[in-house]
């Protein structure tokens, strides 16, 4: 399962263009990035602070063929996130239930899964923000940043590439799964 990928310097968010493109180009599986967003969404209507150099991102698609609860794909793509993070830092990181990743108790990403209908069929869509150079401050909930725990510079794109293939290998695992469930 292969995402289509589409670029962008600056979006308003992320989620939002996804829905925009699954609109208006048909689109079942996408990954949507940009290097700025100018109101970037976190859980519950907050707003999700859109430093430069760090990473924004959503995945669509459809969920025409996954028959799993929005919690156990809440779940998974925490998972796939952390493992993606494993690459940089080799610690503990850990889950702050549902949607938050954590290390050294601040967080470094956030995830915000929504579910809609455009043409009769449900999309999930998942938007990630990993701090990868700045930290945002944020009352009461410390966070971090990859620069600022290894001491190194990242390639933003090289990031970009590996959650790509994280997500593409683990959609086409759940497709495969569902399909001899349903036999």
């Amino acid at each position: 399962m292969k995402f289509k990928k589409f670029k962008f310097k600056k979006v308003k968010s992320t989620n939002k263009t996804s829905i925009r493109i699954i609109k208006n180009l048909n689109c079942k599986y996408g990954m949507v990035v940009s290097d700025a967003q100018s109101m970037g969404r976190g859980q519950y209507g907050k707003k999700w602070i859109s430093h430069k150099g760090n990473l924004f991102v959503s995945f669509f698609y459809e969920l025409e063929n996954i028959n799993l609860s929005i919690s156990k794909l809440t779940k998974i793509n925490c998972l796939l996130v952390k493992k993606l993070l494993t690459n940089y830092y080799k610690k503990n990181i850990t889950i702050k239930k549902p949607n938050d990743l954590l290390i050294n108790k601040k967080k470094i990403s956030g995830i915000l899964q929504e579910v809609v209908s455009i043409f009769k069929k449900k999309f999930l869509i998942i938007g990630i923000g990993i701090n990868i150079i700045k930290s945002p401050k944020i009352n009461n909930y410390p966070t971090t940043n990859l620069k600022k725990l290894t001491n190194k510079t990242f390639k933003k794109a090289d990031i970009e590439n590996k959650l790509k293939l994280i997500f593409e290998k683990n959609l086409s695992k759940m497709y495969k799964i569902d399909k001899r469930l349903n036999k």
